[in-house]
């Protein structure tokens, strides 16, 4: 997984979405407090510190390959504040963990890496006998509408020359390949489930905002002074088929990949 340059101070402002999906997919582990939790892609730690806030006698730890991110997340929740939550910075794919965790969660994260197998074997490892874990990503053309409009811009004779030889990075992934991975590194299926959602931003410049911050793989293709020029061409095509609701929203459509498992 290449390492992108995060402003992680840019992307807490535009990951509302992900935040308010993280709460969604928190609920779904009935914590009972007592519990030891990894969160694999901490991003800027608030998720995590919701999870803590579950865990009255429970620690929970998040990983991040990101050390802007991890840095953020450290400011933000200091262990003399928090005594239950802890921050490192690690690559998803090297889980430097053994038989340590009741719970593995993850939320909007996994799609950012290729191979899932590596992650999942990690995963397997960091889990104590009978421990769960439960994800949610993007998943396989899991955005049809927007990654067209993105596609039709970049097709644009001011900006095909940037992303020749270019593929999308992203590894959205299917049930299908989770349905022979997780067996064969040793978990148990619970559940695999496709979930619509809708990414809602409240107008367009926090749609363009969303583009700016975690499209980076798109974005750092072309030169700096040329960046916003390239979020406006995408914001505009895709309004051109998706407009704004009455309320001036953004919606985005996203097919999630949800999964549960057990050790």
């Amino acid at each position: 997984m290449q390492r992108y340059q995060w402003n992680a101070e840019d992307y807490r402002q535009n990951s509302s979405a992900q935040q308010q999906w993280a709460q969604q997919l928190i609920a779904k582990l009935n914590l009972t407090g007592t519990e030891a939790v990894l969160d694999v892609g901490c991003g800027d730690g608030k998720v995590t510190a919701e999870i803590a806030s579950y865990l009255t006698h429970g620690q929970v730890v998040g990983i991040d390959n990101s050390e802007a991110m991890i840095a953020l997340a450290n400011r933000e929740y200091p262990t003399n504040r928090y005594a239950n939550l802890l921050f490192q910075q690690m690559d998803a794919r090297e889980l430097e963990f053994s038989d340590r965790f009741d719970v593995v969660f993850s939320n909007a994260v996994l799609h950012w890496i290729d191979d899932h197998m590596q992650v999942i074997t990690g995963m397997h490892q960091s889990l104590k006998p009978g421990g769960r874990m439960l994800l949610q990503m993007g998943a396989h053309n899991g955005m049809p509408k927007f990654m067209a409009a993105l596609e039709q811009v970049l097709a644009l004779p001011q900006w095909r020359d940037y992303f020749a030889g270019f593929s999308c990075p992203y590894g959205f992934k299917s049930v299908e390949d989770y349905q022979r991975w997780l067996p064969a590194v040793g978990f148990v299926i619970k559940r695999l489930e496709l979930i619509e959602k809708h990414a809602l931003h409240a107008d367009a410049e926090a749609f363009k905002g969303w583009i700016r911050t975690t499209w980076l793989p798109y974005t750092g293709r072309v030169p700096q002074a040329k960046r916003i020029q390239l979020i406006e061409a995408i914001a505009t095509q895709y309004l051109a088929s998706s407009p704004a609701d009455a309320n001036g929203r953004v919606s985005v459509l996203m097919v999630r990949l949800e999964v549960e498992a057990e050790k």
